[in-house]
Parts: structure tokens; sequence; C-alpha cells
């Protein structure tokens, strides 16, 4: 019941969600002819909603691990289905074109198979909400919504165990307030460089979320503007950061942030990626100091943030290039961020593995070894279990990754290209170097789309649920009586 009821909660929030695009009615009346597209997915969602809250409403709505999961599984896939409707009644896309564009937009990859040269405002405005709504997360989304304790469950389920306040409630409504002050200094701040509003708009919810989309083809590099890149990159970094992190910033608590792993991580990779970019590929394509510069910093940040805004083509860029590219974007963002990717916590982590495992090897075998490191604001100690999880997390990670580039090598793709595009779809990132489009096999189609899936949420956590769902299924169909029994056992 619990878990129905929450669902029921989702429903009714993304169903107001997918109404917000109508507000441009009053700059934009022509899109008026448009307007069905969103006002009946809508609707379903919110009758279905409030159908679910009223036959399922629990006295407390209080989640384990396992049913936070299999609530976000549930909504995450039927909310991004319905999500599709305006894709496929605006532009006439094709179901599993318009699923694809709704799987990134949520998960905040950016890879895109619509030409935004031909898509209306209102269209390429709604690919920009449901970025800004999948950074924040159904559970955030969710938690910030509901009346009384929710218990960790539906956070942890989306991969964000972390709270900035013990209350979760009230941590989520925070990280809404910090998400939503990004947003609207980053639309400011874009409309004083000389983007339009709507642009502005746009862009400032794909930076904040790592997500990616453009209403240009160009992405950033249609402005070709240094005030332009120099918005953006702050944006793209902010939204990389942990909320931990971010509200440790917000409170001016520098010392714990400067102490974070993640945060001294990117202090280190950041400047030498750039620099060896700079030095090795860029400054060799383009001869202005200025531009081969810009180059690399920028694509390096928007490949480790995942956030996936380009500002030039790679077809002309060496191999050397290209492979630093694949690396950041597998590395990925903060861990409980926007980002996606293996996430730089857990790069940390095995970094300071190395080191401790050389100086056990080295101390008398009687010395007992503890393994600090600086987690948020606290100190946190590594221990077995923690090193299984992430070693058990990255080998997945790296599995699915490989079986995703020999599938779209075998739909006929280069060895290069594939390696490239499938990093930028199971890091959630969006770079492409062209395999994504309208015309690609549906088994590529496919298959990025659940290297996106799996990338935006934990994969333990979505097998888990998804076991969860079959054995519940299961003794439903036996009967309510097995399934009360069983739900007593536990």
């Amino acid at each position: 019941m619990a878990v129905l009821s929450s669902v029921g909660i989702i429903f009714l929030i993304c169903g107001g969600l997918i109404l917000t695009p109508l507000f441009i009615l009053t700059a934009h009346p022509a899109e008026a002819k448009h307007a069905m597209a969103y006002v009946l997915p809508a609707g379903c969602l919110i009758i279905l909603g409030f159908a679910l809250r009223r036959l399922f409403r629990p006295a407390r709505i209080t989640l384990s691990v396992q049913e936070g999961g299999v609530t976000v599984l549930i909504s995450w896939i039927l909310v991004i289905v319905v999500s599709a409707w305006p894709f496929m009644s605006t532009l006439g896309l094709p179901f599993s074109r318009a699923l694809f564009e709704s799987v990134s937009g949520w998960t905040t990859t950016g890879l895109s198979v619509v030409d935004v040269t031909k898509a209306g405002p209102m269209i390429l405005l709604w690919r920009s909400i449901i970025q800004l709504a999948g950074g924040a997360g159904l559970a955030i989304i969710m938690m910030s919504a509901i009346v009384g304790p929710t218990g960790v469950g539906i956070s942890t389920a989306e991969g964000r165990s972390d709270q900035l306040v013990p209350h979760v409630r009230q941590s989520a409504r925070l990280v809404l307030v910090i998400y939503t002050c990004y947003a609207g200094v980053g639309v400011a701040a874009y409309w004083l460089t000389g983007m339009s509003p709507f642009d502005a708009l746009n862009h400032s919810f794909s930076a904040v979320s790592t997500g990616g989309f453009s209403t240009r083809a160009e992405s950033i590099g249609y402005w070709n503007s240094m005030a332009v890149e120099a918005v953006t990159l702050p944006l793209m970094l902010l939204g990389n950061l942990s909320f931990v992190t971010a509200w440790l910033l917000w409170r001016g608590s520098f010392l714990p942030v400067a102490r974070n792993g993640e945060v001294r991580l990117l202090m280190v990779l950041i400047p030498l990626a750039a620099a060896a970019l700079f030095i090795l590929t860029s400054k060799t394509i383009y001869p202005q100091l200025g531009k081969a510069i810009r180059v690399a910093l920028f694509e390096t940040m928007s490949a480790i943030t995942t956030t996936g805004f380009s500002t030039v083509s790679y077809t002309n860029w060496n191999a050397l290039g290209v492979f630093m590219l694949i690396v950041l974007m597998l590395i990925g963002g903060g861990t409980c961020s926007t980002a996606g990717g293996i996430k730089q916590f857990r790069i940390y982590t095995l970094w300071k593995l190395i080191f401790w495992e050389i100086k056990r090897c080295i101390m008398p075998p009687t010395v007992i070894l503890e393994h600090p490191i600086w987690e948020g604001n606290r100190l946190a100690f590594v221990k077995d279990d923690r090193v299984r999880q992430i070693t058990v997390f990255i080998f997945l990670y790296i599995l699915t990754y490989g079986l995703g580039v020999l599938l779209l090598c075998a739909c006929g793709y280069s060895l290069d290209d594939s390696l490239f595009e499938f990093a930028s779809a199971i890091g959630t990132v969006g770079l492409s170097v062209g395999v994504t489009s309208a015309q690609m096999p549906d088994a590529a189609l496919w298959a990025e789309m659940l290297a996106m899936f799996l990338g935006r949420l934990e994969f333990i956590i979505v097998i888990v649920s998804l076991i969860k769902l079959v054995k519940d299924a299961r003794l439903l169909t036996a009967g309510p009586k097995d399934f009360q029994n069983e739900r007593g056992r536990k």
C-alpha cells in the first residue's frame, strides 16, 4: 500500500509538471495547437495518481530500501513512458524515438534524436523541464511534498543516501531550494551575456541538471562566446557537486569542502586533463591560442561533470583527445548530485586504496590500519563491505559498458565511435560523435536507452527492485493470503 500510495504522489506531481510548458503560450500563442499533447498525458497521470492515493493511502508512508527501490523503478518507468507523449504528438516521432528522447531527458543525458532546427519552442522547453526535474530526481520531488516522515528508502534508491539535515523531507526541500536558486541565477547570467530569455531559460535548466539539451544544433558553440562559456562552466561545476557539498558552500563551510575527496580529485583532474587536451589536441587544431585554451577547458568540464554541452565537433580530433574524453565521461560527476558516471567518490576511494594496500604490505602484520576519508562534512572510515560495494558496482558498470560497445559495433559502427557514444550514454553525458540519430538501428537505440536508465539509477538497486517486484507479483498471483503471510515473515 505504501509503495502504490507513493507512486500516486509522484504521478500527481508529474501530471502537474507536464502542464508547465503551457505557460509559454503567453509568448508563443501559435503553439496552442499543441496544447492537447500535454493536457491529455497530464490528465491521465493526475487521474491515476489520485486513484492510487485514494485506494492505497496508508496511515504512514515509511518505506524500506527495497520498497523505495520498487517505488522509484515503477515511477521512473511509467513517467518516462507518459513523457514521451508530447514528442509523438508534436513532432510525429515513432514511439521508440519519442521514448529515447524522454529517457535522455529524465536521466539528464542529453543525447537526442530530435532536429532542434525544426522543433517548436514548447517542445524544446519540455525537453529542458524534464531534464531539470530528472536532475532533482523523482525521490526528491516526492519527499518534498509528503507530509510526515518517509524514511530514507526512496532516496537511497536513487543513489542519494546522504541528507543535508536529519529530517528527510526538510533535506529534500533544501535540495529543491538550492537547485531552484542555481537555475534562477543561471537564467539571469545567460540573459546578461546576450542570450534571448528563451535560450537562457533552456540552457540554465540543462546546465544545472548536467543534462546538455540545447535549443541549437551547435550547442554552446553556436554563440562562440567567452562570456557564455564563462557562465556555463560554474553552472556545470555546481551541478556536478553533491548536494551535501553544495549545502556546505551555501552555508560558507569551506573547510569541509576543501577536505572532501571528490573536490580534491576535481582540483587535480580538471587542470591536468585540460592541460593535456590543450597540449596534445586543441593546440594543433585551433590556431588561436585563446580558442584552443577555451576548447580544452570547456570540453574537459563538460565531460567530467557529465553535462554534455559542446563548443566544437570532434570529427577532427586525434585519438588521444577522444580517449581522454571517454575516460572523463566514465569517471563522471559527484555522488548524490545530478551527474552520472562511476562517480568521483568511488574513483577517489580506489585511488586511496592503492596507497593503503601498499602501506599495509610494508607495515608489520600485527598493525591495524584505519582507512579514513572525508565524505561530505564527516570523516568516514572505509570498511571491507564498502570496498566490496564499490568494486562490484565498477565491475557491473564496466561489464555493461563493454557489452554495449560490442552491440554498437555489431550494428556497424566503428570501435572508436562505439567506445565514445556508449560511454556518453551510460555516463548520462550527452556528448556525441554522430552515432545517436533518428536513423540509428533499433538495437543500438534500445541499448543506449537501457544504458542511460542504469547510468542514472544505481545498478544494484535496480536489480534488487526488479527481483522484489517479480517476487511480489508471483505472491499476489498465488493469492492475497500467501502475500500477507510472506510480508508477515519479513
